[in-house]
């Protein structure tokens, strides 16, 4: 005769449980950025750089770099990321970046390669730091 053998599992939210989710939170999106700390920098300057004054700039190198992490079976491509190198004269010859990532897949890697080479030699509007014109900003909707 077999028994059955009910436990009554009754657990209340408290404070503790509350501080750990919450530190638990925190941690999740610390580990998102740092993976991604190019795409966040890059977001959070495209606010901030709104109202600087624009000038124009050519984009002049593009590249696709695979983005790889290191696991116990090696090294594992999870990511393209397209990189437009763009340049400007405010007064000084200057340069400046622009970024996105594509999946992993080799369609991707072909995707990348063809959106990055399609910005090659283009000419574009940037914002331009004015406390610092060497830092400026490609926004997307500028592409």
């Amino acid at each position: 005769m077999s028994q059955l053998i009910a436990i009554d599992f009754v657990h209340e939210f408290t404070i503790f449980d509350a501080f750990n989710l919450t530190i638990c939170v925190a941690v999740l999106i610390c580990a998102i950025v740092a993976r991604n700390w190019r795409f966040a920098i890059q977001w959070f300057d495209e606010i901030r750089g709104n109202d600087w004054g624009q000038v124009s700039a050519v984009i002049d190198v593009v590249s696709v770099t695979p983005m790889t992490e290191q696991t116990r079976y090696g090294e594992r491509t999870i990511a393209y990321v397209a990189t437009l190198t763009y340049f400007y004269r405010n007064p000084e010859l200057q340069m400046g970046e622009y970024s996105r990532k594509f999946g992993a897949l080799s369609h991707d890697e072909a995707e990348a390669q063809t959106w990055a080479n399609s910005y090659k030699g283009r000419s574009v509007m940037v914002h331009v730091d004015p406390r610092d014109p060497t830092h400026s900003v490609l926004r997307k909707q500028n592409l």
